[in-house]
């Protein structure tokens, strides 16, 4: 799973886990049905394919099966940042910040945040 890379529907479905799990399938068909208006049919599929993928783990008890992710989502962060960056700046954290402060995106605390990210990352924390 080095390469990761997640549709909408995998992002959906981890999200539901990363926040609790493990989950049953109708947990994840009632939370993604009210996030979403997912049909029960449509959360099973995708289930069914992220256990193909390797994203989630499943265990049955019984007649029901317990969902778990099978990727943090630091790691899925990382690896969706580094295809966004690739995508989008060819790589490049200045194009993508030198564009985010033209148009402005940025509020005084984020610019904050900011230095003070890259003040620890220039002192090796």
């Amino acid at each position: 799973m080095d390469d990761i890379s997640l549709t909408n529907s995998e992002w959906y479905v981890l999200d539901c886990l990363w926040e609790r799990s493990p989950q049953t399938v109708m947990e994840l068909v009632a939370a993604l049905n009210a996030r979403l208006g997912w049909a029960k049919s449509t959360t099973i599929t995708i289930l069914r394919r992220m256990e193909d993928k390797d994203l989630v783990r499943c265990t049955v008890e019984g007649r029901t099966r317990h969902y778990v992710p099978n990727l943090q989502r630091d790691r899925a962060v990382r690896g969706e940042t580094r295809s966004f960056l690739n995508k989008v700046y060819r790589g490049s954290v200045g194009l993508m910040m030198s564009a985010m402060t033209q148009d402005k995106a940025l509020s005084r605390e984020e610019i904050q945040e900011l230095y003070d990210i890259l003040k620890r990352a220039e002192e090796g924390e």
